[in-house]
């Protein structure tokens, strides 16, 4: 899809389908674009609503055709709901359902008319971002029946916003790079195809790119990630992207991303209801990815690392065994009592290798745990810390991103759950608190580096439509990633 900006007065807007703004009556402040189209169209906007067709409640989209005056094919009025709860992250919303609703009617251009007092950069940025997501589908292996894709999406505004329109469309594109890559199945994205990928990804962004093979890994005394992987035909990897700015930074980010692109469980196997969707459980990873190719483009002043540990977890005559034990890569032991807790197993090298190459924070994201379902829903992401100055900034940014973060707690008392007599940590702390023992356990690799530990296993993967967002992956952490990097003190 094209994006593009326009500074065309909204009458000359050539498209087959032209947005304004209509937000409730209530507090509704003066538009100049609304109040002329509702003159232009012989009061067509005050006939909406003293009928009740439309009264601006969010989503609503009634559509006029052919409207007097005006070049455009179709004038929609885009329901914004009350002026004062009017956000971003709401513009982001509605603009994406308005996507979804008009190409399905055979729309193939959209245009949305921002002026005064709504001709703002960051509401530019979300209009955009909400478009390029609403027009991504998951049908890509569909021979017939697909979603027509939308052909172009412009900004029209007074205002020179040709920037923040520039800036929406980098993130938006690379939240869906993430979409697409956790949309692949196991079959067609093992390990090593997602290495090829962030690889492909590098080189045409100018990141510097290096994968770790399983010699290499096993060289350095990955056991903890080696063991998940060991039951699977499919090799492991470990990726690591660099972003270096052009001035040196004191400061160096690192951000960790779960990669395992399908997860049976391995010899704990899962149910079979719902397996399929395992392939999603390389959503954090895809995350990492994706966040990088944005952040290649827009170039944060602090350097940036991202390690995406990828396996896939089978059953094999190789697999590991609840029982076994394993060596990590700092020399911890790891007693395995539950193969299906595997995302902690690889994570931990990945956390103790970042560490030694000298990163100063740490962001992980992780499709790790259904406890953290169970405790959250499907609403918020769990965010765990062992450092609340650091949490401060990703809850920050999570926050202008409208990516719902909830502070879970972490406490010592918690290690009480995670002990054996047989090695230094067990892999699972029982069943009470589950999400919380799956980080604390993470945390025993930090060292005290600042580290917070996003659980999206809830965020990841939308079961079922939404009006501005297709079924399936999300690319949920995608934009709080980016945020964080950008506006690093």
């Amino acid at each position: 899809m094209n994006v593009n900006f326009l500074s065309t007065p909204a009458a000359a807007v050539e498209a087959d389908a032209l947005l304004l703004l209509h937000f409730e009556a209530e507090g509704r402040p003066a538009i100049a674009s609304f109040e002329a189209a509702d003159l232009s169209t012989s009061g067509w906007l005050t006939e909406l609503e003293s009928s009740g067709e439309a009264k601006g409640k969010i989503f609503d989209l009634p559509v006029l055709h052919r409207p007097a005056g005006f070049a455009a094919k179709r004038l929609v009025a885009l329901g914004a709901g009350p002026a004062a709860t009017f956000t971003p992250g709401l513009l982001r919303k509605i603009t994406g359902a308005a996507v979804r609703a008009l190409k399905a009617k055979g729309v193939s251009s959209i245009a949305l008319f921002l002026d005064h007092p709504h001709a703002e950069a960051a509401l530019a940025t979300a209009a955009v971002e909400g478009a390029v997501l609403g027009n991504f589908e998951v049908d890509v292996y569909k021979s017939k029946g697909k979603a027509t894709d939308l052909v172009s999406f412009s900004l029209v505004s007074p205002e020179d916003l040709a920037a923040a329109v520039a800036h929406g469309d980098t993130i938006a594109k690379a939240q869906n790079f993430t979409r697409e890559l956790v949309n692949e199945p196991g079959n067609l994205l093992p390990p090593l195809a997602l290495a090829a990928r962030a690889q492909k990804m590098a080189a045409e962004f100018g990141l510097d790119c290096e994968i770790l093979d399983e010699d290499r890994m096993r060289q350095l005394g990955m056991g903890s990630l080696l063991c998940v992987s060991a039951g699977s035909a499919e090799p492991p990897a470990m990726i690591i992207l660099r972003y270096s700015p052009p001035t040196p930074s004191k400061d160096h980010l690192c951000l960790i991303g779960k990669g395992v692109t399908f997860d049976t469980g391995g010899v704990s196997i899962k149910p079979s209801d719902g397996m399929e969707k395992m392939k999603y459980d390389m959503a954090g990873g895809a995350a990492v990815i994706g966040a990088m190719q944005a952040l290649a483009q827009l170039k944060p002043a602090v350097a940036v690392t991202a390690i995406i540990p990828t396996v896939e977890n089978m059953c094999g005559s190789r697999s590991v065994r609840p029982g076994d034990i394993v060596t990590s890569l700092s020399g911890k032991t790891i007693e395995v009592l539950n193969t299906d807790a595997e995302g902690r197993l690889i994570l931990v090298d990945a956390i103790e290798y970042a560490r030694r190459l000298g990163v100063t924070h740490m962001v992980d994201a992780a499709t790790l745990t259904g406890a953290i379902v169970v405790a959250l829903g499907h609403v918020h992401i769990g965010a765990f810390t062992n450092n609340d100055e650091m949490l401060s900034k990703v809850m920050a940014s999570a926050k202008t991103q409208g990516e719902n973060m909830w502070h879970m707690p972490l406490d010592d008392d918690y290690a009480d759950y995670l002990k054996t007599p047989f090695a230094d940590l067990p892999n699972i702390g029982g069943r009470w608190g589950g999400a919380i023992t799956a980080a604390y356990f993470l945390k025993e690799w930090t060292g005290g580096t600042p580290w917070v530990h996003l659980d999206i296993a809830g965020t990841a993967w939308l079961e079922e439509t939404k009006p501005f967002l297709a079924k399936g992956p999300t690319g949920v952490c995608v934009r709080t990633f980016i945020d964080l990097a950008l506006n690093w003190r």
